[in-house]
């Protein structure tokens, strides 16, 4: 009885917030009946709050909308967890043959992934992590390596400090977090914060969250920039391209020269993100590659034809982009 009140609970909110936000579901109307014979898949997306969410997005509905076989149902979260635990239980009502994850948060997994195993729904999680330890309750999981991320940013940042003389000077490095307690921050700032603890030169003077937006990256750096002088900022780390971008909004309204004043290291290496590094506003961009929609829907193909998809699959070739490559490599981004 609780499972279906709580299940029942969870579409009441659900509803009321589509109510009133009904630009939150895009791929088809959630609330129809899927032609017979369609193989029915729900996705329950973090958001639109970045450049790469939206190619990420955009990678699983081409994918998907390309083959007649399935009906592809995609819930924008508004990167709020209620919201995505909702649409995750609507999908499980729906009777879906698959639900996708790309949780906002790692924990608050456990009984709604428990009832959907119980209705005999596979799940899989892309991109970010979820806390559990039983992991039969997702099918397997598809993403980025963040922890690996965050050690090429410092590795970077060290040969690029050595190249240009400045290895052996004290340096105070401002670091811009993503969403906290989402795998992208956790991995990256993980990563990073080893870097740092490395390198006795490094000191860490702000370490705060610009949750992925470039709104809240240019609102943290204005702040910053009012506390402290400019000479005290050598380093800026934004764990994705657009904080950074907000960040560089920020400098250029006091006259600070973003790349050249201040180092910038950010994540994801968006088309416009290594443009910026070829223009000298950025130093460097870490990949993180968004075009996950592919290699999930063939995980869907697999377990279709009654095999078992590979548990883990990272996506990540350690890839970044600075001065000695952006130019070149920009039409190549997503």
């Amino acid at each position: 009885m609780k499972k279906y009140i709580s299940i029942l609970l969870c579409l009441v909110y659900l509803g009321a917030l589509f109510a009133c936000a009904g630009d939150g579901v895009t791929g088809g109307d959630i609330d129809d009946n899927s032609e017979e014979g369609l193989i029915v898949v729900g996705y329950a997306q973090v958001g639109a709050e970045s450049a790469w969410r939206m190619a990420n997005t955009e990678s699983f509905i081409a994918a998907f909308e390309s083959d007649p076989r399935y009906d592809f149902r995609l819930v924008d979260s508004r990167n709020d967890p209620a919201i995505q635990h909702a649409a995750v239980y609507d999908f499980i009502a729906q009777e879906v043959d698959y639900i996708i994850i790309a949780p906002i948060e790692e924990d608050g997994w456990y009984e709604i992934l428990t009832e959907a195993r119980d209705a005999g729904i596979p799940v899989i999680i892309t991109d970010r992590m979820i806390e559990t330890s039983d992991d039969s309750l997702y099918v397997c999981w598809v993403g980025a390596a963040f922890l690996l991320e965050g050690l090429v940013a410092m590795e970077w940042l060290n040969n690029y400090l050595a190249r240009t003389g400045r290895a052996d000077e004290r340096m105070n490095l401002f670091h811009m977090q993503g969403s906290m307690g989402s795998s992208a921050q956790i991995g990256r700032t993980s990563g990073i914060n080893s870097g740092i603890s490395g390198n006795n030169n490094l000191i860490l003077r702000q370490q705060q969250s610009g949750d992925f937006t470039l709104e809240k990256g240019k609102e943290l750096m204005a702040s910053w920039l009012r506390r402290y002088q400019i000479s005290d900022i050598d380093i800026l780390i934004a764990e994705n391209d657009d904080m950074a971008f907000g960040a560089i909004r920020a400098m250029q309204e006091v006259g600070i020269k973003p790349g050249e004043d201040i180092i910038i290291i950010s994540f994801d290496a968006g088309r416009n993100a290594v443009q910026a590094v070829a223009d000298g506003l950025i130093n460097c961009t870490v990949e993180s590659n968004p075009l996950h929609g592919p290699r999930v829907k063939e995980n869907i193909d697999l377990l279709e034809m009654g095999e078992t998809p590979v548990k883990m699959q990272i996506v990540h070739d350690g890839k970044y982009f600075d001065i000695n490559n952006a130019a070149s490599e920009v039409d190549n981004r997503f």
